[in-house]
């Protein structure tokens, strides 16, 4: 009776985890839909006239800055020359560093202020609210009406002022966010994975959700915000890890109109080394558990926005807890596949998988969509496409215990400090070894023994299947056994070197 009962319950668990999945997913698919019709509609403005510099913005760029000794040099360079009245740009350094960049930086302000850049070194004594708090301190001082912002792994283009301004032309538009690029996309296995999933969140998602007026997220960088709208919206606030995504919600609340441009690409780096990549999925995250818990309750009594908005809303709130269903569905999947090999009645709840395997097809058709419109059609690059999805597919899930325990900590409010992804100033052409990078921890990440024993669990699995003689879930137990090894494996080396 009670193994029965427990069948119950784990086959509850199991479909509810499936069927949430299934949900998101067809939101993805409204989302696709929105992309493609919103992509014809999309209007680019021409750039901005400067001719006459009085009408021409005041802008503050700011660039925050903790420990960036091997990319900061390129930063500064790249700002320096924006193509923007010098009388009418003002560049902020928020140098939080603790280390000896510090001296270096301070060394590569003073050379391009002598070129008669309005460029300002602002350090501070503690990292009191991380980013978040270096970015509020900026705007105190800061000179103008609006504030670009970008990271420093960021290399804009010199006229991406130019391109970007003209959007603020409407007064009700509070932000401009531009599509990231990837300088090294092609440097690795784990760079090539992460840009694919990036691809998809800043042409599908960010364009399906702009073009309907949904709410969208300014991505902490590559971006400008009206001063005006950061008051507005009540200033940079600390309590999330992913401040960006905190401070949109609260100014698309107060009804500020959001513009995203995937038009104009901005060129960053991606983590180059699973321990990096790690660190920027734990703190995204938590982060983005942390705003579910914020925000939700905001966004339903909202009576500013209609309900279509809501849903995608609180979907896109939720996005990071689908780590945390999708984990819950693969330690199911097993105990699922004894219990449907043992109780005849009960194998029909099995067919629930099917929602799943709808699911994939979803995400195939979208990251395809991505995938074509950025690499192009054709047989040959939809075979590479296949090949790459199937990957991303099955590291992804290998990460889905690590960012299931980010989610709980998000959710269940346990606060932590804001860790960040150590660059590399790596390229496609440039195959620089990481290993000299004293940024990187080389202590084993505690969560890498659970993902070994994990990886361990789906061999399992695959022989339960095959004792069982039911290959039903081989694929997905396949993928699962994929990933975690790939996580336990790569941590291992990563530390070893």
């Amino acid at each position: 009776m009670v193994a029965v009962s427990l069948s119950y319950i784990t086959l509850a668990l199991y479909s509810i985890a499936i069927i949430l999945i299934f949900f998101y997913s067809i939101a993805q698919l409204n989302l696709l839909i929105n992309y493609i019709k919103g992509r014809r509609k999309a209007v680019q403005l021409p750039p901005l006239d400067i001719s006459d510099v009085s009408k021409v913005p005041y802008v503050t760029i700011q660039l925050p800055l903790y420990n960036e000794k091997y990319v900061t040099e390129g930063l500064l360079r790249c700002i320096s020359k924006m193509e923007y009245p010098r009388e009418k740009l003002e560049i902020q350094v928020l140098d939080d560093s603790t280390d000896d960049s510090v001296e270096t930086t301070t060394q590569l302000i003073e050379e391009i202020a002598r070129q008669g850049i309005d460029i300002k070194h602002i350090t501070r004594t503690n990292r009191k609210g991380f980013k978040a708090g270096a970015l509020k301190e900026g705007m105190e001082v800061a000179k103008g009406d609006f504030i670009a912002i970008f990271d420093a792994d960021f290399l804009p283009q010199k006229d991406w002022l130019l391109s970007t301004m003209p959007y603020f032309n409407d007064d009700e538009v509070g932000v401009v966010q531009t599509r990231w690029g990837h300088i090294n996309r092609d440097y690795s296995l784990l760079t090539k994975i992460q840009a694919f999933a990036l691809d998809a969140h800043f042409t599908i998602e960010q364009v399906g959700r702009n073009s309907r007026s949904h709410f969208i997220n300014f991505n902490g960088t590559a971006g400008v915000w009206r001063k005006q709208c950061i008051y507005d919206a009540g200033n940079w606030e600390a309590d999330t890890l992913t401040e960006d995504l905190d401070l949109s919600y609260r100014a698309q609340l107060k009804k500020w109109k959001f513009r995203y441009l995937e038009h104009i690409e901005t060129p960053a780096e991606l983590p180059a080394v699973i321990s990096a990549s790690r660190s920027q999925q734990f703190r995204w995250n938590k982060g983005g558990a942390e705003n579910l818990r914020k925000m939700t309750a905001r966004v339903l009594s909202s009576e500013t926005i209609n309900w279509k908005t809501k849903f995608h809303g609180i979907l896109h709130l939720l996005n990071s807890s689908m780590f945390l269903f999708v984990f819950i569905m693969a330690i199911l999947s097993v105990p699922v596949l004894f219990i449907k090999n043992t109780y005849a009645h009960l194998a029909m709840y099995f067919n629930v998988m099917m929602f799943f395997v709808v699911t994939s097809i979803i995400f195939f058709v979208c990251y395809w969509t991505t995938f074509k419109n950025i690499r192009g059609g054709g047989f040959k690059n939809f075979m590479i496409y296949t090949g790459l999805f199937f990957t991303f597919y099955s590291i992804a899930l290998g990460f889905s215990f690590h960012n299931t325990i980010a989610v709980l900590e998000g959710l269940w409010g346990k606060k932590s400090e804001f860790v960040r992804t150590p660059k590399f100033n790596l390229s496609n052409t440039k195959k620089k070894s990481w290993k000299e990078n004293t940024y990187l921890s080389k202590k084993i990440p505690k969560n890498v023994i659970i993902e070994g024993l994990l990886a361990l669990y789906f061999v399992f699995a695959l022989y339960s299947g095959y004792l069982l003689d039911d290959f039903a879930l081989w694929p997905f137990h396949l993928m699962l056994l994929i990933g975690y090894s790939y996580m336990f494996v790569q941590s291992i080396a990563a530390t070893s070197k």
